[in-house]
């Protein structure tokens, strides 16, 4: 497999198995340690929770639904999220930090196996051409948009979060 999903079968595999890394890595953090402001955020400078780092993953799993969802239905989609522009993802990650901030942490988790499930029942439903055959938003395919705010960040995610165990002794 490339390192780049290229199809249906790829896209799915990538997803599954930085999900299950990732969930590896969550599940020994205890929670006392979930809400400590240790891990490297979003935004440069800024360091955010484990549970903000959940809550992240959730929201663009979350978009990625509603984007599909809407489109499948004809609705105009407001990319990448009504008030926010593609130059200040910045703001939108805070903004899932800010929606999630009273979650505990086994139900972030539990939302994150949740989410993901939803977005692989999703490339299920479709096939290689719907992912990867024609263009979906502007030159990007459908499987490149999935693949660019689920399988990505979760790789991205997972290289703070174990820094973040490291730093910390777990």
């Amino acid at each position: 497999m490339t390192s780049v999903p290229q199809n249906k079968q790829e896209l799915h595999r990538a997803i599954e198995l930085i999900f299950d890394k990732l969930l590896v890595d969550y599940s020994s953090i205890p929670e006392e340690f979930s809400r400590r402001i240790a891990v490297e955020g979003n935004v440069k400078g800024t360091e955010i929770s484990a549970c903000d780092t959940l809550a992240y993953l959730i929201g663009w799993g979350k978009l990625v639904l509603k984007w599909h969802r809407l489109k499948e239905s004809g609705q105009w989609v407001d990319f990448p999220e009504t008030n926010f522009k593609w130059n200040e993802l910045g703001a939108l990650a805070q903004s899932f930090h800010y929606e999630y901030r009273q979650w505990n942490y086994s139900d972030l988790i539990a939302q994150f196996k949740i989410t993901t499930t939803d977005i692989l029942a999703l490339i299920d439903s479709l096939n290689n051409h719907e992912l990867y055959g024609v263009a979906w938003y502007e030159k990007y395919t459908l499987g490149k948009m999935i693949q660019f705010n689920t399988s990505s960040p979760m790789k991205n995610m997972r290289t703070k979060i174990r820094k973040f165990k490291k730093n910390n002794g777990i």
